[in-house]
């Protein structure tokens, strides 16, 4: 029997940045581009008001998530959130914040009650969302604890940089760079590695996923005259990795990872540290890049960039790379089990 093809769920991230604006882009979009179905978690009022502001004939709907009408027929169908957004481009609002939440939480239910088929987010402003007490340190893991309330388990989020030119992992993320160190372990790497090679079988139709994992230091610290990370961290998580049937190799020195020729030779590369895996993605791939969190027992991409409030309302904005993210979720979706 053939799956049932559910929509996407969207989240309306940060109201006053950009993701309205590259919502509604991809909807005007969607029949010429041929892109999936997908609903909207957010507020009709404050859509409709950006898309008049954008003069993008978009007719925003309000959609029950059982609705058996086609979601993306003739309007945009948005769940609304228990209150209305303001949404003023360039101007978050401390009312509008807590809607925010409630996006999330109320998309992520509608993928594990499999009303939806994956969740792709717009970008959130942490810092409006810290200012009413948000505790998490970002999106990521806020989803990883809703999905550890839900089932129980404790989740680890990976975030993987993702296009057709390059994979890439940051073992250790948004930590001041003098922090990477003490934050780098033999256990975390060993993590990733699992996790990427797990859900790339899983979501990627990835047999035996190949992973390359980078040194830290210049050279892959050149026999320790720049460095024993290698040694001490690195290697014993790669042996690790080897031993449990991944196909993990390295330390390979960072600078010579990215070329075209060795990029034939992995399907991901597990990196130390968050400008060492980003840099390359997004030098390759800038506007194409898609953020996909590994880990999770949901689908779950986002454009691989953030709230842009200098921009937001002006239709300056490229939705390409949230249309590479619904596209992603719509590909991770047709290989799962």
């Amino acid at each position: 029997m053939a799956k049932k093809v559910l929509p996407l769920a969207v989240t309306i991230g940060e109201p006053a940045g950009i993701g309205p604006d590259v919502i509604l882009a991809a909807w005007v979009q969607r029949k010429k581009l041929k892109l999936p179905d997908f609903l909207v978690v957010g507020d009709v009022g404050m859509l409709a008001r950006r898309a008049m502001l954008l003069n993008l004939p978009v007719a925003a709907a309000a959609f029950e998530a059982n609705d058996d009408r086609s979601p993306m027929s003739t309007a945009l169908p948005v769940i609304s959130t228990s209150g209305k957004m303001e949404g003023v481009p360039g101007n978050p609002s401390r009312k509008d914040a807590p809607l925010v939440i409630e996006a999330i939480e109320t998309a992520v239910n509608l993928v594990e009650t499999e009303q939806a088929s994956g969740l792709v987010t717009a970008p959130i402003s942490k810092q409006a969302l810290y200012d009413v007490g948000f505790t998490y340190p970002g999106h990521t893991e806020f989803l990883a604890a809703l999905a550890g309330n839900s089932s129980g388990e404790e989740i680890t989020p990976i975030m993987m940089i993702a296009s057709d030119e390059l994979r890439t992992i940051p073992v250790t993320i948004h930590i001041p760079v003098e922090r990477v160190v003490d934050q780098l372990t033999t256990d975390a790497i060993i993590k990733a590695g699992r996790i990427a090679s797990r859900d790339l079988n899983k979501w990627f139709g990835i047999e035996k996923p190949r992973i390359y994992v980078s040194g830290l230091n210049p050279h892959a610290g050149e026999g320790g005259a720049l460095g024993n990370e290698e040694d001490t961290i690195i290697k014993p998580a790669i042996a690790e990795l080897n031993s449990s049937g991944i196909n993990a190799t390295g330390p390979w020195p960072a600078d010579t990872m990215f070329h075209p020729q060795a990029r034939k030779n992995y399907d991901v590369a597990l990196c130390m540290y968050h400008d060492q895996a980003l840099i390359p993605a997004k030098t390759l791939a800038f506007d194409r890049g898609v953020n996909v969190t590994l880990g999770l027992p949901f689908i779950r991409t986002s454009p691989d960039h953030g709230t842009a409030f200098d921009i937001a309302g002006s239709g300056d904005a490229d939705p390409t790379s949230f249309i590479c993210a619904l596209r992603m979720a719509q590909a991770m979706n047709e290989r799962a089990p």
